[in-house]
């Protein structure tokens, strides 16, 4: 097994565990007991927050290129905490996964399945390959927006929406979505398109067809939550 592997294995079984005791270490409010464990599993989408957003390694130049990559952010091989970072990510999701198929119904829960498949794929393909790392690396700079969007999740469930906490959450999740996750799709399958000579094919697939499914779910979330939030 390779270290990215042990890692991503580790990973999983600490946020699983994580989970189990979250009930305990964070009591659910009154309004939210009837859902104990979306509770649990928000709660466990924050703690996956903080060593993401702890640092999101750092890519550098250290000899040999990766093959077909020669410029821009798909040039830089692992260093240890960019190991790291990378392989708690599906990690996380691996088990965000696992959770809704035994929580929830698969008609509620396909689209959140559907994104966390790509997900996985894509960064697995860093993990396994030591390869692409900067490019999904990249992709963590969404989380500075999840921040705020499980914290709306957070306040829903605890009954605080007529507040001004809710309110200023609001803006500030809006915000931060455009900057931090529209614009970070934007730029990956900007770059991408142009540097489609130096990715090999396969790579360059499973990109492009990753980068098309997520971002018009980003685009459609986006208006659902203006229009809850703002519209309604």
């Amino acid at each position: 097994f390779s270290p990215g592997l042990l890692l991503v294995a580790g990973s999983f079984a600490a946020f699983r565990l994580l989970n189990r005791e979250l009930e305990r270490l964070v009591p659910p409010p009154p309004s939210a007991r009837r859902n104990r464990w979306k509770w649990r599993n928000i709660w466990t989408a924050w703690a996956e927050l903080c060593p993401s957003l702890a640092r999101r390694g750092c890519p550098a130049q250290t000899g040999a290129e990766p093959a077909g990559a020669r410029e821009g952010p798909l040039a830089h091989p692992f260093l240890a905490p960019s190991l790291l970072t990378a392989s708690l990510f599906p990690g996380y999701f691996l088990e965000d996964f696992v959770d809704m198929l035994c929580n929830q119904k698969l008609h509620q829960s396909w689209e959140l399945l559907f994104h966390h498949s790509v997900v996985i794929v894509c960064f697995g393909i860093a993990v396994l390959l030591h390869q692409y790392v900067g490019f999904a690396l990249v992709a963590l700079l969404v989380e500075i927006n999840s921040i705020f969007l499980h914290l709306r999740q957070i306040l829903l469930m605890a009954n605080l929406v007529h507040t001004t906490c809710y309110r200023l959450n609001s803006i500030v999740n809006l915000g931060t979505y455009v900057v931090f996750r529209i614009a970070t799709l934007a730029w990956m399958t900007r770059w991408l398109f142009l540097n489609r000579e130096n990715v090999p094919p396969a790579t360059y697939a499973v990109g492009t067809v990753g980068m098309a499914i997520m971002t018009p779910m980003n685009i459609i979330l986006f208006y659902r939550l203006l229009r809850s939030d703002f519209f309604k």
